[in-house]
């Protein structure tokens, strides 16, 4: 065993939390921080080896900062329920982390490659070779505290680990769609807790601009059909987040009833 603390955040992930937790079979320690799901996600973790700890929805940063403060070690690897690491990649780890731990880094890098639509992505640099910080030394990096799209931040050198990080993204495009609601509605109450400026005159161009920028720029292309669906999804995305924005500032109470409706279909924590 190595002295690494392994951290996942869970809500509603059976179906993911037992490939992700055996993956890493080097981790001295495991722990799952779950805030309230009502799918056998905690019992299979519990059976996998991790220790469970109930934590009601914090934000994605601060969910991952309560974690990670959770370990018996100072050295965190963090992964998402829906990641794995691939054997080559744990090995990898096992053979490197040793130096990396004796040394005065701040952070691990991994790089993810996605699947999609049933298939790993070979080209579209959003889902090939996405570069994540997710080792640290918890008295070095620390979590942002957004909503959604969290970053780790640190300062100090980092070592990259080059086999890849396995995402299984979403199971088909439903729960793709889904998902970028929760997301679009989180980033909408971060911006207006900024107070950022809706800029309506960017919408005819937000959509457009996002599409070929992915679909040509970041090489969706050499993906065929699916890298036409992945871009045209996040082009969608990035203008539906401005669109429920613009709606959230001048229809106040559209925000009390999205989280309704989001809640009744166990979208919103």
């Amino acid at each position: 065993m190595i002295p690494v603390s392994l951290i996942v955040i869970t809500y509603n992930e059976a179906a993911n939390i037992a490939r992700c937790l055996d993956s890493v079979g080097f981790a001295a320690e495991k722990i799952v921080v779950d805030c309230g799901s009502d799918d056998d996600t905690r019992t299979i973790a519990a059976d996998h080896g991790a220790r469970v700890v109930d934590q009601p929805w914090l934000g994605y940063g601060a969910q991952r900062n309560f974690a990670s403060g959770l370990a018996s070690h100072e050295w965190i690897l963090s992964l998402d329920a829906d990641e794995a690491l691939t054997p080559e990649l744990a090995l990898a780890l096992e053979r490197g982390l040793p130096q990396l731990l004796a040394s005065d880094a701040a952070a691990g890098v991994l790089f993810r490659t996605a699947w999609f639509m049933g298939r790993p992505m070979r080209w579209y640099r959003m889902m090939v070779r996405e570069r994540k910080p997710r080792i640290y030394h918890r008295q070095r990096a620390r979590w942002s505290e957004a909503r959604v799209h969290e970053s780790l931040q640190y300062r100090g050198a980092d070592v990259a680990f080059q086999p890849p990080l396995l995402h299984y993204l979403n199971p088909t495009l439903v729960h793709q769609q889904l998902k970028y609601l929760r997301y679009a509605e989180l980033k909408a109450l971060d911006w207006r807790e900024r107070g950022r400026a809706s800029r309506p005159y960017e919408w005819p161009f937000v959509f457009f601009l996002t599409f070929v920028k992915d679909y040509l720029l970041r090489l969706a292309v050499l993906d065929g059909w699916r890298g036409w669906v992945a871009a045209y999804m996040a082009a969608d995305y990035a203008l539906y987040k401005r669109l429920r924005y613009y709606e959230m500032r001048f229809f106040e109470r559209s925000v009390e009833l999205a989280d309704d409706e989001l809640r009744a279909h166990k979208l919103q924590r």
